[in-house]
């Protein structure tokens, strides 16, 4: 363990690294069920696609263990997801084949440009002050999702708010509102694990309140066949229109959703060097095009770097024992499926928000009285949770950021290549 992961280097130990990895699955697990869910909705089979969710993750995730030693898992990703079913499929009424091989053509792609050092100059092109906002914002993001998952925060379109507070006496969001008590107490007394103690204390309380269950009876406990689902691609309308711009909003959603992670929970994690650049980008690139393409194969949307890597990290996670850990659990979720399924998304909720918090200290660093600094860093900050998007939140906080600079005689600050990303941002929006 030590010649493979360098504890001893990274100031860690096996027993906090492999309980971070648990604390990072704990938390990301509800993707298991999640994914399966959404792309059923494009016509796939249900079963396929949970043992596909599950290989493809534990296939991203041990290439970010083995090459790149970070604390970080990969999974399908959210968004991406959606973006597959209802809006490739449902919405502009291709196949899941077609959008299958959009996602294996965005997955070769990125091997492309990882291996010609492309996405690694768009990563260390970011300003200083932007990537330590990344991480306050993504903080916001995921604080933002527990406290939506729980119930805690409702959809009020009928009031004509964007949100607006759910019935916190009740259900599922009282069980998180108990879930943040006890994990607080756990923290404020500096108990180790507290968050993964957080997830099973509340898992526990939710039994009679009625809202854990145990598996039902009968539950199959062997992966479900990928067979329905497997290599099952179209290449019939490779060369069109709409693959183009599918292709395109893949690739584009994809990267800097895994930037904004990788730049994001590396800053709080204390992964950055003295240059403002994560050590082994490259290999943690190279995990999300591996899983990418793989998945693709395997029958599923696109896998990415997952903020709930975050939970981990909090637990004292460095280094890719953590990933490695959590890549060996999906592996055991095949086969212990009803089990991990049964933890309600009101017990992960706590972390989720807890962990929100500890992604906020970065702000400390950001240069608050440079307006041409301080902006761009508040619009990615601020653009994340309201827009329910990592990769917008960048957008935002970059383009202000370039236009800023370049219109009050300071454009020479800016890094060429930064030049070009904001190009690329603008069209995107154009497209």
């Amino acid at each position: 363990m030590e010649k493979l992961f360098k504890l001893k280097e990274h100031n860690t130990t096996v027993k906090v690294e492999i309980l971070a990895g648990l604390t990072t699955f704990m938390t990301m697990a509800y993707i298991l069920i999640v994914n399966p869910l959404i792309l059923a909705d494009a016509g796939m089979d249900f079963g396929a696609v949970f043992t596909a969710t599950a290989i493809s993750a534990a296939v991203g995730t041990l290439v970010m263990a083995l090459l790149a030693n970070l604390p970080f898992a990969l999974a399908p990703g959210m968004g991406l997801n959606a973006f597959f079913a209802y809006a490739v499929v449902l919405g502009m009424g291709y196949s899941w084949q077609f959008a299958l091989t959009a996602v294996f053509l965005e997955g070769i792609i990125f091997l492309i440009l990882t291996a010609f050092n492309v996405r690694e100059a768009i990563v260390n092109s970011i300003p200083s002050n932007i990537k330590k906002a990344i991480s306050v914002g993504i903080g916001l993001f995921i604080a933002f999702i527990g406290l939506a998952n729980a119930g805690i925060i409702v959809k009020s379109p009928a009031d004509g708010l964007i949100v607006a507070l759910g019935e916190v006496t009740s259900g599922g969001a009282l069980l998180a509102v108990i879930g943040i008590v006890i994990t607080g107490i756990l923290l404020v007394f500096k108990v180790r694990g507290a968050l993964l103690l957080g997830i099973v204390a509340t898992t526990l309380i939710g039994f009679p309140m009625g809202i854990t269950h145990l598996p039902a009876a009968g539950s199959s406990w062997a992966p479900p066949s990928l067979a329905p689902i497997f290599f099952k691609f179209d290449f019939s309308n490779i060369f069109s229109m709409d693959m183009l711009i599918v292709l395109f909003t893949f690739l584009f959603v994809d990267m800097f959703d895994t930037v904004g992670t990788l730049i994001g929970v590396s800053t709080k994690a204390g992964l950055i060097d003295k240059d403002g650049n994560i050590p082994k980008v490259k290999a943690a690139l190279f995990a999300d095009a591996v899983g990418t393409t793989v998945g693709a194969i395997l029958g599923t949307s696109t896998v990415t770097t997952y903020v709930e890597s975050a939970a981990g990290v909090a637990e004292g996670g460095k280094t890719g024992l953590t990933a490695f850990t959590a890549a060996i659990l999906f592996i055991v979720a095949l086969f212990l499926s009803p089990l991990f399924l049964m933890i309600p998304g009101a017990a992960t909720a706590p972390v989720l928000v807890l962990v929100g918090l500890f992604m906020m200290s970065p702000i400390k660093e950001i240069d608050l009285d440079n307006y041409t600094e301080s902006i761009p860093a508040f619009l990615t900050i601020i653009m994340m949770p309201l827009t329910y998007s990592i990769a917008e939140g960048i957008m935002f906080g970059m383009l202000s950021y370039v236009i800023l600079k370049a219109l009050t005689g300071k454009a020479k600050d800016v890094h060429p290549v930064t030049y070009i990303v904001g190009i690329l941002f603008i069209l995107k929006y154009i497209l």
